[in-house]
């Protein structure tokens, strides 16, 4: 696993580097603590208010590591014209405290919603059952 340092110096320290650096600080520790906040606000001569803010204004980014596994399912609108509020609430229901069920909006296959990703991995035309296996497997 690539240390802060190491991150940081992969991106040049340019204001436009913010959101590359989160991303793999996120992807590399789970979360963006303070410390890394303070350290990534020096390297990119930004307030540590600045930073914070995009951290909270993201819901990728989260403040403390969650070790539960993730399925993100959309809940825009074709999705929900294809049911995704009822899918939600069968996902929770499923999932218990065990799995964390996220929202987004548009994974971009609004042809073939209702759609969740897990991972990396898109799944298209979802049904209760088809989500509940997809939490059994995580």
């Amino acid at each position: 696993m690539a240390d802060l340092d190491d991150i940081l110096h992969a991106h040049p320290p340019r204001q436009d580097a913010l959101l590359p650096i989160l991303h793999d600080v996120q992807a590399a520790f789970g979360h963006v603590s303070e410390a890394a906040i303070r350290t990534i606000a020096q390297h990119l001569n930004l307030s540590r208010a600045e930073v914070s803010g995009v951290v909270s204004f993201y819901h990728d980014f989260r403040r403390t590591p969650d070790p539960r596994p993730a399925i993100k399912l959309c809940r825009a609108e074709s999705c929900q014209a294809r049911g995704s509020d009822a899918l939600a609430a069968e996902a929770e229901r499923v999932a218990g405290g065990r799995v964390r069920v996220e929202t987004v909006y548009c994974l971009g296959l609004c042809s073939v919603g209702p759609n969740a990703m897990v991972g990396d991995a898109v799944h298209a035309r979802l049904d209760g059952g088809k989500v509940a296996a997809l939490i059994g497997a995580l």
